[in-house]
């Protein structure tokens, strides 16, 4: 059975500094003892990391390599050069092993590709796929019963005010079907074909939501203002790019998005103004779920005023927040038992509606009651609208939430269970409401069956509190790929599962939504009234989705044009009209969600404005290796004991506060290391696998990337992190020593050291780190400080002290990092705009 191994051999190539990972294959003997023999001593001899299936976990990547695994990879290449008389070539198009008849060794490890680090940190890990949609069934439909608890609470608990928020008077049966019809026929086009089969396939890296379809069309396109740069901590699908690959990206719209900087300012405006809709729908859904349940008190009780409904309202919304710190799962488990009692119970009585009061109920499933509805009500049918649209609120949180489970889940989940138990609460209701058409107030309380009122009561309740959950989870993932896109400050992002990357919490978050519920609640007071905002809310994210997943078809999926314009036509037509009802509620409260948002927009547009200028001002001022040198050699500045950390995001060259550090202070320690911190999607690196290492062309300069998941804490204080780097400069020192040793001028280019770019080391290098080790680290980060000069506009100020604002007051990443206090030192460096 074929194995495969993963090493990386510590090289440097080309005139930057630039560490190699190299994938060898262990190809199988014709001889079974041998092969076995073989595959044993190849699996002791790299470690760590053998996969017989050869799928590769996120543990296989970047095993580290001593010094006798190098010489023995090297051994084992001249021998298969001697034995084929020709040298190794790469093979840069698979990963798969040779045929056997060209095997003329019993065991050689063929060299199959080779990741620059550049490339690993550019475009991310080569072997991470994902493995939420790989699934067994048995795990999908527990996964499908969780997200009842988090993602469908919403859309599940929409019969409460639906009803209730659709402007009537004298209702007739053929309104109530015309309205019935509305319904199914939008949780239809909406619900199932547009998110269940089309929306959900449109992930990044198994993340959903508006910034998501965003980092996606940015990964295939120059549309983004620094598209060519990375995106910290977040990595393109491998299936996505493997199609993209062998698709044509020279499209008329990805070239025209890529030529009009309007086009692509004003594609940015509008992710932005759905991704800050999205969190606007997170302070609103919890409000109008809570209120809408508890208000059934007041029919059992005439007593009971408005007053104690605020009351209750905002003791259950204090209770749900407080609860978010327990995770995704955790919630789901408490919610998902709960909601699934509500959809089977409602389902139920709307089973006995319909019985009991219009059998034939289901004849609204033809769309002529639609227009028969408009013919009669005309403006007033229209206005209807903006009731309706809300039987579709929580419908983006399937897409939005895609991060905490899996597409296959979500997708089981809606099509078997939600969507069924919905569409028959509405209908009996909407049978109901025939026979009573005066009570469309308070449709879902009197509609139930008297017996049944107060169990319903508590479960509608219990209901309300999980129909928060599903706009709160999205706004911790959305904020999290806002804040990974570098489009909003800092926030603590805690993993609350060990074994899914996307179910997250965030404490800042969590509370100032909890505040913001709390005013909605207090100023509203009534569901119906929040029910203006909510759809204003509901209705613009769709849309905006809807023209994203355009672009994501025509440049990424190269669907053919006449079905992106089918896909247009169709929802672009059913969420334009239902925007054109909603906006006529903008001064009944649907102005809220649009003052939420701007508020977003202005810090999210400061904050990547003032990042932007950082970023601009750093490579400007990138020094090369060289000219480093010569700074310190003209400055005279002295060696002192001892070893320093920068903190950099950049991977090439020498970054300004190195220089500035050295004009300054004049002088510099005996070790240096430009430290870069690195999240990958993976749940935990081992300790061995932490660091990469590589060498800058003068002596006790180095470069150091960290690497740590998503469960990994970085943590600098105590000794163990200065330890383990020193042990992995070390173990790269020694390699390097032992390499140049024993390498002939002979060997493959592409094994080959640079001889330009890499320094001779010695047994005093070793020497030196340990003595710098014992005199101790200082830990130094760069402050970049925004000023404008005078002939700076009057927005370019105001942007920048939004800037200088959030700098001050948002996360740091001393506490992020746990960067010893006693030993920090922080430079500021000012920057004129």
């Amino acid at each position: 059975m074929q194995r495969h191994y993963l090493a990386y051999v510590k090289t440097l190539s080309g005139k930057c500094t630039n560490l190699g990972i190299w994938i060898f294959q262990d190809l199988p003997s014709r001889d079974k003892n041998a092969g076995s023999q073989e595959s044993e001593s190849s699996s002791s001899k790299v470690g760590v990391g053998a996969s017989a299936t050869g799928t590769r976990s996120a543990a296989d990547i970047g095993i580290h390599v001593g010094e006798k695994d190098i010489e023995d990879s090297i051994h084992s290449i001249r021998q298969e050069e001697e034995n084929k008389g020709s040298k190794a070539t790469l093979q840069h198009e698979s990963l798969t092993a040779a045929p056997e008849e060209n095997i003329n060794t019993p065991h050689v490890p063929r060299i199959t590709h080779r990741y620059s680090l550049t490339d690993i940190i550019l475009k991310g890990w080569p072997s991470f796929q994902h493995s939420k949609d790989h699934e067994t069934w048995w795990q999908t439909l527990g996964l499908a019963f969780q997200t009842l608890g988090v993602i469908y609470g919403d859309l599940g608990t929409s019969p409460l005010y639906v009803y209730p928020s659709i402007n009537i008077t004298n209702p007739s049966e053929q309104d109530y079907l015309g309205l019935l019809s509305i319904i199914i026929w939008t949780v239809t086009m909406v619900g199932i074909v547009k998110y269940v089969f089309l929306v959900l396939h449109a992930d990044d890296h198994g993340e959903g939501g508006t910034f998501a379809l965003y980092s996606l069309l940015c990964q295939h396109a120059q549309i983004g203002e620094h598209s060519g740069r990375r995106f910290s901590g977040l990595n393109s699908d491998l299936r996505l790019s493997h199609f993209s690959k062998h698709a044509r990206m020279n499209s008329t719209t990805k070239q025209f998005l890529e030529k009009s900087k309007v086009a692509r300012k004003f594609l940015l405006l509008i992710v932005m103004l759905g991704t800050c809709m999205l969190i606007g729908d997170g302070i609103l859904t919890p409000s109008i779920s809570v209120l809408s349940s508890i208000e059934g008190i007041e029919l059992a009780s005439s007593s009971i005023s408005k007053s104690t409904v605020i009351v209750i309202s905002i003791a259950i919304l204090v209770a749900i927040f407080l609860t978010q710190r327990i995770g995704t799962a955790g919630v789901s488990f408490l919610f998902s038992p709960i909601m699934s009692v509500w959809l089977l119970t409602t389902a139920l009585i709307g089973i006995f509606n319909i019985q009991h009061h219009y059998p034939g109920i289901f004849k609204a499933c033809s769309p002529h009651y639609i227009i028969a509805l408009f013919s009669k009500n005309g403006k007033q049918g229209w206005s209807m609208l903006g009731g309706t649209v809300l039987c579709v609120t929580g419908a983006e949180a399937m897409f939005a939430d895609l991060g905490h489970f899996n597409k296959r889940s979500i997708q089981v989940a809606f099509s078997t269970f939600v969507y069924p138990s919905v569409i028959l609460q509405y209908a009996g209701q909407s049978a109901y409401l025939i026979k009573h058409p005066d009570d469309h107030k308070n449709a879902f309380y009197k509609s139930l069956p008297k017996p049944v009122f107060w169990p319903m009561f508590v479960i509608a309740t219990l209901a309300a509190i999980v129909a928060s959950q599903g706009l709160i989870s999205a706004s911790f993932s959305t904020v999290r790929q806002s804040v990974s896109l570098h489009y909003f400050p800092r926030v603590k992002m805690v993993h609350t599962s060990q074994s899914t990357e996307g179910q997250i919490y965030s404490p800042e978050v969590n509370y100032i939504l909890m505040l913001l519920c709390i005013a909605v609640t207090i100023g509203f007071q009534e569901s119906s009234t929040i029910g203006n905002a909510f759809g204003v809310a509901v209705i613009f994210v769709m849309l905006i989705t809807t023209v994203l997943m355009c672009l994501v078809m025509l440049i990424i999926w190269r669907t053919p044009i006449w079905l992106v314009t089918l896909f247009l036509v169709v929802f672009g037509l059913i969420e334009g009209v239902y925007m054109s009802a909603v906006v006529t509620k903008i001064p009944q409260g649907g102005w809220l969600p649009f003052a939420v948002s701007i508020l977003l927009v202005i810090i999210m547009r400061s904050w990547k404005y003032g990042h932007d200028r950082r970023y601009e001002f750093e490579m400007k001022n990138l020094m090369s290796e060289e000219d480093l040198g010569a700074l310190i050699a003209t400055t005279g500045a002295k060696r002192v004991p001892g070893l320093c950390f920068f903190y950099s995001d950049m991977l090439l060259g020498v970054p300004p506060i190195v220089s500035h550090y050295v004009k300054n202070i004049r002088s510099l320690h005996q070790i240096i290391v430009l430290i870069t911190i690195r999240y990958i999607p993976v749940k935990t690196v081992l300790p061995n696998e932490r660091f990469l290492v590589g060498c800058l062309r003068f002596r006790g300069a180095y470069r150091c990337i960290a690497q740590y998941g998503y469960t990994d804490i970085i943590d600098t204080e105590g000794e163990e992190f200065t330890t383990s780097v020193v042990k992995t400069l070390k173990g790269y020192i020694t390699a390097k020593m032992a390499y140049d040793a024993a390498l002939p001028h002979e060997l493959p280019h592409e094994l080959e050291f640079s001889r330009e770019s890499v320094q001779t080391f010695t047994s005093e290098d070793i020497e030196e780190l340990e003595i710098a080790k014992v005199s101790g680290a200082i830990f130094v980060l760069g402050r970049t400080i925004l000023r404008t000069t005078k002939d700076a506009t009057w927005m370019g100020a105001i942007i920048t002290s939004i800037y200088q604002f959030l700098v001050n007051n948002c996360r740091s990443v001393i506490d992020t990092w746990r960067i010893p206090y006693l030993n920090f030192l922080e430079l500021g460096m000012r920057v004129d705009i």
